[in-house]
């Protein structure tokens, strides 16, 4: 049994969707129980609409941070929000999983006090799939860290590995570097330095990769600074939404437009689904001495259903322990390679 601690307080719909992404995430796995954190008069009311849900329990937390506070210091002075209560029953042994819509930049401020990083990891980085024209890659950091070092692009590297062969069930993924060419000698000067740590690392390392091949998925995993994979989903976000307009625009210009648009309504609705964050569920917070996922502010009860899902299948795989024993095994890999 998985126990996933749910932050019933975070996102933009409120508690209500949370319970509701809980009631349908334990409908669909019956080896998973969920604690709602959160303000217990509030989530009692809700769950006593569902009573015939087994699994489903809340544990109180006096105190929220707000999706627009400033992150470290709303932790800090209310240490009884939902978040950092859920984090600390994580720590405890009371959860197995930590999982919220709610303020990212308090998410990762809460995992950093309360759980602390897996030893030897300098820097968390927040990593989401990405769909491309034959599967989807890992792409890692997506915001969690604007300015980085070398040695953090070689540590993500290793992060997005273990959880994309644990979690996601790649065999000997491919790792690649985000940069402005594919040639070794490109990039600034984190990519340059990044490279051949990379390179040394033991890990499948196919080189620089463009971002106009990540369509393509020349990579299984993909590592960048927080501050580019943040500006690369967004705008892959912003694209997507173009293309779809400019379709829904031409369809109906005219009458054969429209005839065309209705035949392919089926096969674009399918293809969206993958660019749809409600099916992702969210983030991974890789790095942390505990499983944490955040999801989109947005979501609703059938996105916080998947945050759930993500969650519990990082605690299912042993995400921080396959972690630690990558990370011990790369510094072997890379004091052989340097002796």
């Amino acid at each position: 049994m998985v126990r996933v601690m749910l932050d019933a307080m975070g996102g933009d719909h409120g508690p209500a969707e949370a319970v509701a992404g809980a009631v349908e995430a334990l409908a669909a796995d019956h080896d998973l129980e969920v604690t709602l954190v959160g303000d217990q008069t509030i989530l009692d009311g809700l769950v006593s609409q569902h009573p015939d849900v087994p699994r489903l329990m809340v544990r109180h937390a006096s105190q929220v941070v707000g999706m627009d506070e400033a992150p470290a210091t709303a932790v800090r002075s209310r240490p009884d929000n939902s978040m950092s209560v859920g984090m600390r029953m994580v720590r405890e042994g009371q959860g197995d999983a930590f999982v919220t819509a709610g303020n990212t930049g308090a998410a990762l401020a809460a995992a950093l006090f309360e759980l602390g990083r897996i030893r030897g990891i300098r820097r968390p980085a927040l990593a989401t799939l990405l769909p491309g024209l034959q599967g989807s890659y890992l792409i890692l950091d997506i915001g969690a860290n604007a300015d980085c070092r070398p040695q953090d692009l070689q540590q993500f590297g290793l992060m997005g590995h273990v959880y994309s062969s644990r979690v996601l069930g790649v065999r000997e993924p491919r790792v690649g570097l985000v940069s402005n060419g594919e040639e070794e000698g490109k990039g600034n000067q984190l990519v340059k330095g990044a490279y051949p740590l990379l390179k040394e690392s033991g890990l499948h390392f196919i080189g620089n990769v463009e971002g106009k091949d990540l369509p393509r998925v020349p990579a299984d995993v993909v590592v960048t600074d927080g501050f580019t994979g943040n500006v690369l989903i967004k705008t892959a976000e912003g694209v997507a939404a173009l293309i779809l307009g400019l379709i829904r625009e031409q369809a109906a210009s005219d009458l054969r437009a429209k005839v065309g648009g209705l035949l392919l309504r089926p096969a674009l609705r399918q293809a969206l689904t993958r660019l749809d964050f409600n099916e992702v569920g969210g983030a991974p917070l890789l790095g942390t001495n505990g499983v944490v996922v955040v999801g989109h502010g947005r979501s609703r009860q059938r996105a916080i259903a998947n945050l759930i899902r993500v969650g519990a299948e990082g605690a299912r795989q042993g995400l921080v322990e396959a972690i630690g024993e990558g990370l011990a095994a790369m510094a072997d890999v890379v004091g052989e390679a340097s002796a």
